[in-house]
């Protein structure tokens, strides 16, 4: 029997790499596209690296093509690609992140499997609602348009299908970034505080939220974008500021004391 066979963008490092690691633990056949070759510790033999420069649109719909050749219709097709290059953050993030999206959703659309479960997750941020002053004009702008890039594909890919949902992450501890969080404890402990469920979130639960969204389980679910985040975004800023500052303290006898 044939695996379905899934593809990953951006799937040798980070969140990319889980959702690898999940697909594979689903019982699926993984390729993987990515800007660079995987590093020598990716240590996946049974996953087909294809490096590809996200940025040449002759070279993305090439890619998709030959995987598609090597290992057969698509079944699901993740996107966590972004922009990490030099020169014009605005022409990189852009062509990175949405043109190369929809180039690799267009290339892939008509070739997917005839059955079984078929869909494509893209991977946002919750900078495509909130602003990260962290981030470039850029990053926002490109976020924002994937999750409403799922909308879209996810009606027009409808009557074969396919369903396309997005996933809006907060800030999440990859597998490269464990030992800068550990070794960071007042930062790790200022997420902590900040975050409802009193902790960070890993790679691997944005990846089992893919795979979720990839599943019958999720038969019904089009169009939506998820927000995978701890619960952070729940929170009203100016009262999360309140609760963390030194002075929450005074702030709360004088509102006590307006009361009486």
């Amino acid at each position: 029997m044939k695996l379905p066979h899934a593809l990953v963008v951006g799937g040798t490092r980070g969140i990319g790499r889980s959702v690898v690691q999940r697909f594979l633990a689903d019982g699926l056949k993984v390729s993987v596209i990515g800007r660079r070759p995987p590093p020598k510790s990716f240590g996946m033999t049974d996953v087909r690296c294809w490096p590809v420069d996200l940025q040449d649109g002759d070279a993305v719909a090439g890619a998709v093509a030959a995987i598609i050749k090597v290992g057969g219709p698509l079944s699901r097709v993740a996107c966590l690609q972004r922009f990490r290059g030099e020169g014009d953050d605005w022409q990189g993030e852009m062509a990175t992140t949405l043109m190369a999206t929809r180039q690799i959703i267009d290339a892939a659309a008509g070739k997917f499997a005839r059955s079984g479960d078929r869909a494509i997750v893209v991977v946002s941020s919750i900078a495509d609602r909130f602003v990260a002053s962290e981030q470039p004009l850029s990053y926002h702008v490109a976020k924002a348009g994937l999750t409403q890039l799922a909308r879209y594909y996810a009606v027009a890919l409808a009557a074969q299908g396919i369903r396309v949902n997005a996933i809006s992450s907060g800030t999440i501890v990859k597998d490269e970034a464990r030992k800068f969080y550990r070794a960071q404890k007042a930062l790790r402990e200022l997420y902590e505080d900040m975050i409802p469920l009193r902790r960070m979130g890993t790679a691997a639960e944005i990846a089992s939220v893919v795979s979720f969204l990839c599943s019958r389980d999720a038969s019904f679910m089009t169009g939506q974008s998820l927000v995978v985040d701890g619960g952070i975004s729940l929170q009203w800023h100016e009262a999360l500021v309140r609760r963390m500052s030194p002075l929450k303290n005074l702030a709360v006898t004088r509102t006590a004391k307006r009361t009486k």
